[in-house]
């Protein structure tokens, strides 16, 4: 009985061994399981976030492609419409004696407010013309309007030396300006607005700020990368395209700070 026992001993321990052999073969077929499972949900989601992106850039090619046409539309039909009643009001033979002369006069200078606000109008829609003057330029252009209505105060400044961006980035940083004086305008009830484009260490910056009633950021957020509002949403979807990163910075009050940042050696390829 006593020569059995290393043989039982053996056998358990060879037992044993197998046992965590074994266990160590189902733990390891596991983690495999987990880390293909992991790497698959992985690929899903770059899947899923990669359709979502050209999605995305597709609503906003086309609401480009809209904006270019109905910019062309006010340009070549209603301006040529309005440029023709213009010629015919000054045509007239009407003397400043006439008792008609002093509303013809008023119909005139309506009229020319109409073809420049117009004119005004359909730059800012033309994709093209943003592309080639710029966005400083552009967005300067889009202030000084502004400031020329009377309706806010604006205060516009560059900081550092302006780089070049490619189109499209030009184009979407100057539509989340349009969208954000759109809200200063429809919701904010300010009288000043400030713009700061930055273009120092290596990084490109664009601040709006507001001195308006402000909002419950919070309220407005959805989840940790999307607003509600359609102008919030707006801005969001084409800073995300653009990888930049935004920024909102409100409460009620205090006004507005909307801050979109992009690396600038991101924005030159």
């Amino acid at each position: 009985m006593q020569n059995d026992k290393p043989e039982i001993y053996f056998i358990i321990v060879v037992g044993i061994m197998l046992g965590l052999i074994l266990v160590g073969f189902i733990i390891t077929i596991l983690l495999l399981y987990k880390r293909r499972q992991q790497k698959q949900e992985e690929e899903l989601q770059r899947m899923r976030d990669a359709y979502e992106k050209e999605e995305l850039k597709s609503q906003l090619e086309i609401q480009e492609n809209t904006f270019k046409t109905i910019g062309q539309e006010l340009h070549d039909n209603i301006g040529q419409m309005l440029s023709v009643v213009k010629l015919s009001l000054s045509v007239l033979p009407i003397s400043k004696e006439h008792k008609a002369f002093d509303q013809i006069e008023n119909s005139r200078q309506i009229l020319n407010k109409a073809i420049v606000d117009l004119s005004n109008l359909t730059k800012s829609l033309h994709t093209d013309r943003i592309a080639q003057v710029g966005l400083a330029d552009s967005i300067r252009y889009e202030c000084g309007a502004i400031s020329k209505a009377g309706i806010l105060s604006v205060r516009y400044d560059i900081l550092g030396d302006e780089e070049h961006m490619d189109d499209q980035k030009s184009i979407f940083l100057f539509r989340i300006f349009q969208e954000a004086i759109n809200n200063v305008l429809k919701h904010a009830m300010a009288t000043e607005v400030e713009v700061i484009l930055n273009y120092l260490d290596n990084r490109f910056s664009m601040e709006i700020s507001d001195n308006g009633q402000g909002f419950n950021v919070s309220e407005k957020r959805h989840s940790a990368n999307s607003f509600s509002g359609v102008g919030l949403k707006s801005i969001f979807n084409r800073a995300k395209l653009i990888g930049a990163e935004l920024r909102i910075d409100s409460k009620p009050g205090e006004g507005t700070r909307i801050l979109i940042e992009l690396p600038l050696e991101q924005a030159d390829n």
